[in-house]
């Protein structure tokens, strides 16, 4: 690794559980030590106070009407000073000491490189096909991609989470940092503005979280929707690119998992779930044809379609 550059971590949390102040004391005990952790609550009632007499943590209340997910992740960057700035999820458990360290690394070998983004492992209770669908999304091998790369993975090419992700100060700056009010989907945007500027998004395997979901069919539909409107909305990033072929592929490649692992009854849930995200993403994708109240029922972030 190259000279240690100050890293520090923003955290938003929203009803946060016992989890969080697990994060908390890992964040402590890192191999690359963490300079300050910026923690942005939405408020709800329901928050640890022994957070916030933590030594190098400091946490910022903000109203639920506030929150966007560029613009409160951007008001987390601000907070900082740091050369580094890791955002991190309520949910994202650091898998060992080295994640940190592992995350930063690709951003310390290039000036090209603009963000970094963890392996997702699944967490306790994690279902058989959700395992898959992590597998199949976070492999075991590192990768860097460029521009060069969009012929051959085409949308996966900006992938990118901020469930853990380390950005460069100076290469987020330049981009203007997050979109100011988005509904879904800020770090896939800053990974393909990024790209097309000509800076590379680094995938860091050896940098691992636990983190999950057991989605329903519903919430499954939701965070489609979700995920198609944010794509509507930056025709000059996402259009000519599909995610079509890519969910056709997972399904795919889901069942003849289950099917190797003897787990076959598990396929009528998986064609169910793999439904209700594709009906979630063509909606959303034409989500300016429907009336409000239905976008309202469709969506998992109710309050975003309050904002002017």
């Amino acid at each position: 690794m190259k000279e240690r550059i100050c890293a520090d971590v923003v955290i938003l949390t929203h009803r946060p559980d016992e989890r969080f102040m697990e994060i908390l004391r890992r964040l402590g005990k890192q191999d690359y030590p963490v300079g300050r952790i910026h923690v942005i609550n939405t408020e709800s009632g329901r928050f640890p106070r022994e957070a916030e007499s933590l030594p190098g943590v400091s946490v910022t209340h903000i109203r639920p009407e506030e929150f966007d997910h560029g613009a409160t992740r951007d008001l987390g960057f601000a907070l900082s000073e740091a050369g580094i700035v890791v955002f991190m999820t309520q949910d994202a458990l650091p898998a060992d000491r080295k994640m940190i360290g592992e995350l930063v690394r690709p951003l310390l070998a290039s000036g090209s490189i603009g963000v970094s983004y963890a392996r997702q492992l699944p967490a306790k209770g994690c279902g058989e096909i959700e395992r898959y669908t992590r597998k199949f999304n976070y492999p075991k091998e590192s990768r860097i991609k460029s521009q060069s790369d969009l012929e051959v993975m085409g949308i996966k090419t900006f992938f990118c989470s901020d469930v853990c992700a380390a950005y460069r100060r100076d290469v987020y700056q330049e981009m203007g940092g997050f979109t100011k009010r988005t509904i879904f989907n800020e770090d896939m945007i800053m990974a393909a503005r990024m790209i097309k500027a000509g800076y590379r998004v680094a995938y860091a395997a050896e940098a691992k979280v636990f983190h999950s979901h057991n989605y329903s069919g519903r919430k499954q539909f939701q965070r489609n929707f979700d995920l198609a409107v944010s794509q509507a909305d930056h025709p000059e990033i996402f259009a000519g690119l599909s995610s079509e072929s890519e969910g056709i592929r997972l399904v795919m490649n889901t069942a003849e998992y289950l099917l190797r692992r003897g787990k076959w009854y598990l396929i009528p849930e998986l064609l169910y779930k793999s439904g209700c995200k594709y009906l979630g993403y063509r909606a959303g994708r034409n989500y300016r044809k429907m009336p409000l109240w239905l976008v309202k029922k469709c969506s998992a972030s109710t309050g975003y379609w309050q904002k002017p």
